[in-house]
């Protein structure tokens, strides 16, 4: 299962059983309660029979590790007592806008041509960044 840890909404992937591709699984919303966010999380990846958590790691362009990396790696301490599945951190610098793009080709708009660019549904910019992180994840051969 692939997550994209954001301020208000947490995006969530899967891959299939060969673990070769990745999708867009839903999101979940941030409560304010930590806690509850990780406790949903966990009920969630037991759901879904997740058998590995891949983290979205927020790193600076140069890529290192900026006040926003630092966090994550705080919350994905957290996720590892929560979660009872191994836990790991995959680089997300440009999944936001590569998830971007990917939902407006999907929708069949095209940047530069004049066209009013349509605003993708709540969450599923974030369910899209997941897919892309869990998906480089696991192109990488990162599955342990």
């Amino acid at each position: 299962m692939g997550i994209d840890l954001g301020t208000r909404r947490i995006g969530l992937a899967i891959s299939d059983e060969g673990a070769r591709l990745a999708t867009p699984a839903g999101t979940v919303e941030r409560s304010g309660d930590r806690a509850d966010d990780h406790a949903r999380l966990a009920a969630t990846a037991a759901e879904l029979g997740a058998e590995e958590v891949v983290v979205g790691l927020p790193l600076s362009l140069s890529g290192g590790l900026g006040p926003a990396a630092r966090a994550a790696l705080d919350e994905v301490e957290e996720l590892r007592s929560a979660l009872g599945v191994p836990v790991h951190t995959q680089d997300e610098r440009f999944t936001t806008v590569t998830a971007t793009r990917a939902l407006r080709e999907a929708d069949g708009r095209r940047a530069g041509r004049g066209t009013r660019r349509a605003r993708a549904p709540k969450g599923a910019v974030d369910e899209a960044a997941a897919a892309v992180l869990l998906q480089a994840w696991l192109d990488a051969g990162s599955r342990r």
